[in-house]
């Protein structure tokens, strides 16, 4: 060996060495991600191809067990770039729905950390796609833009799965149900009349959205989860005031025997407070109905109260009077299960007319369980438990009228509950 080769030698091991004491590996693809990406100007073709390099990258990080690479010096901080750097929210958005699908395969824990990830990404991702808009500043959103915002919510659906199955709180982070429930509420403001029958097909999250089978983005549907998340994210003040905005029921809507549903604002109110009741947050439960009915409900209590047990003044029972008695006998011991079920029994013509009642059902069966301990038929338990990820209880009994009389007198003085 001549003495230029020796020293060449000496000179690349000592340049290996060198990157192996820093923990470094020289990676070519990786190089040519970061050149791809590193001009002020990156067009479309480019970020595609710096998303398949990337791509790559990620599956081979996992394949030889190198987990923190894969999700996060790959997955997340180049689809941040392709976001917060270059806007190119649709591309980023491939590289996305890989994260989550590697983060559930590596095990990966939810940890704060990640949640703040989580939370940078949205931000980028929403302000990327409002540099699409070509409307000289008007919040005028393009077909592209709303399909990329539906393909966020998607996104942020898996998040919570994955927060829910390798994090430490039950139904997912409370920070993805906050973000998650703004998303879908600002999604509903999108919503135009060729959009209204809108579906995706069931991506898991059945059990924590509420669907057995599909997520729709109906202004129905996107508002019903929006306030669904809203309730698991401990939001009370944040609900009312969506709430707040909706108009108030209209004669039709609280009318007896009607064959259309209830007003939304009424139904959203509802499902909020069987979510929680049913997820033992009697807490706020309490308080979401108290700032109802300071801030939006106009009607006196009193002539509400009447009007539920009277059958001949032709109204509906009000759905204030309903949730208050709920919160009400679910303070009280489990001998008050009679009186639980008369109230889901009289409120039943109304829970059937709301959206999905088969997830209603499944609250009220759980708070049945929970709260009384009525257990559920046999047959209804494994339905129950595929659609809510939890166990449920509903049950039918003789109502006591003088428990009923009580409970009545009690209805909308919750003020001084804990």
């Amino acid at each position: 060996m001549s003495a230029a080769a020796a020293r060449r030698r000496k000179q690349l091991a000592l340049k290996a060495a060198k990157k192996a004491a820093e923990g470094e590996e020289h990676d070519p693809i990786t190089d040519q991600i970061n050149n791809l990406l590193q001009s002020s100007l990156v067009d479309e073709a480019t970020a595609y191809e710096a998303l398949q390099l990337a791509q790559s990258q990620v599956r081979k990080s996992v394949n030889v067990g190198k987990y923190e690479d894969a999700t996060t010096k790959y997955a997340y901080d180049i689809a941040f770039t392709l976001l917060s750097k270059h806007s190119k929210a649709s591309v980023a958005s491939q590289l996305l729905t890989l994260l989550v699908q590697v983060l559930n395969e590596t095990h990966t824990t939810c940890t704060a950390d990640w949640i703040t990830n989580i939370e940078k990404l949205h931000l980028a991702y929403l302000a990327a796609v409002d540099t699409l808009n070509n409307n000289d500043g008007e919040k005028i959103y393009s077909p592209e833009q709303k399909r990329l915002l539906r393909l966020h919510a998607k996104f942020l659906k898996g998040v919570l799965i994955w927060s829910d199955v390798l994090g430490t709180t039950r139904y997912g982070a409370i920070q993805i149900h906050n973000i998650l429930g703004d998303h879908l509420w600002s999604l509903s403001n999108l919503v135009e009349d060729d959009d209204e029958n809108e579906e995706e097909e069931d991506d898991g999250t059945s059990g924590l959205m509420g669907s057995a089978s599909t997520q729709d983005f109906s202004l129905i549907g996107l508002r019903c989860s929006s306030i669904m998340h809203l309730s698991l994210a401990e939001e009370p003040s944040k609900i009312i005031s969506y709430l707040s905005q909706l108009p108030e029921p209209t004669a039709e809507e609280i009318a007896s025997n009607r064959t259309c549903a209830p007003t939304l604002r009424d139904e959203l109110l509802t499902r909020s407070v069987l979510a929680m009741v049913s997820s033992e947050n009697l807490r706020d439960a309490h308080t979401l109905l108290n700032l109802y009915m300071e801030k939006c409900e106009t009607r006196e209590m009193t002539s509400l109260k009447k009007s539920y047990l009277s059958k001949t003044d032709g109204k509906a029972p009000s759905h204030v009077l309903f949730n208050s008695m709920l919160i009400s006998v679910c303070c009280k011991d489990k001998k008050t299960g009679p009186l639980y079920s008369w109230l889901i029994k009289s409120f039943g013509n109304e829970l059937v007319k709301m959206y999905k009642p088969e997830l209603l059902k499944a609250y009220t069966t759980k708070i049945g369980k929970v709260y009384f301990n009525i257990m559920p038929p046999p047959g209804m338990l494994a339905t129950l438990e595929s659609m809510m990820g939890m166990m449920g209880g509903a049950g039918a009994g003789a109502m006591n009228p003088a428990m009923m009389q009580a409970m009545m007198g009690g209805a909308g003085g919750m003020g001084g509950m804990n």
